[in-house]
């Protein structure tokens, strides 16, 4: 499940995408997309550190997206907040552990079936930029495409 980090973190990151002329304050992204102001300065400072968006100081300072809104995407920002896409550990291509309790991971049904819905989500996620997002008439239609 995504968490309210990682809501927030793709909330904002969609509103730097479409204000896409300068530097933005975390307050003015805050107060429009309903951030807390403190979460989300810690939110954008873990993004800056992960080099998904670029900070500047001073009076007309604030943050803009690192790269073009067509070459971020939702699967990077989800897994830079929330980590692997995966349901179980066994499944994850990044962050891969061997379940506690499995005895054979070559016949478990689980793993079979979470590794389609690991592929299948990462699948959306990795070809949905921010670009796409603000496109889409809905968040439904991203999830259809």
């Amino acid at each position: 499940m995504l968490s309210q980090r990682g809501r927030y973190a793709l909330k904002a990151m969609i509103n730097l995408a479409r204000n896409d002329v300068g530097a933005r304050q975390v307050s003015g992204i805050a107060a429009e997309e309903n951030i807390p102001r403190k979460f989300l300065e810690a939110i954008m400072s873990e993004l800056r550190r992960a080099g998904l968006v670029e900070s500047a100081r001073g009076k007309l300072g604030g943050y803009r997206l690192a790269r073009p809104a067509d070459l971020i995407t939702f699967g990077e920002v989800i897994r830079l907040t929330d980590g692997p896409l995966a349901l179980a550990p066994c499944v994850s291509r990044n962050f891969y552990r061997r379940c506690d309790d499995c005895t054979d991971e070559a016949t478990c049904i689980l793993r079979r079936v979470l590794a389609r819905v690991r592929n299948e989500a990462s699948e959306i996620l990795d070809r949905t930029t921010l670009a796409d997002a603000l496109v889409a008439p809905s968040a439904a239609l991203l999830l259809d495409g």
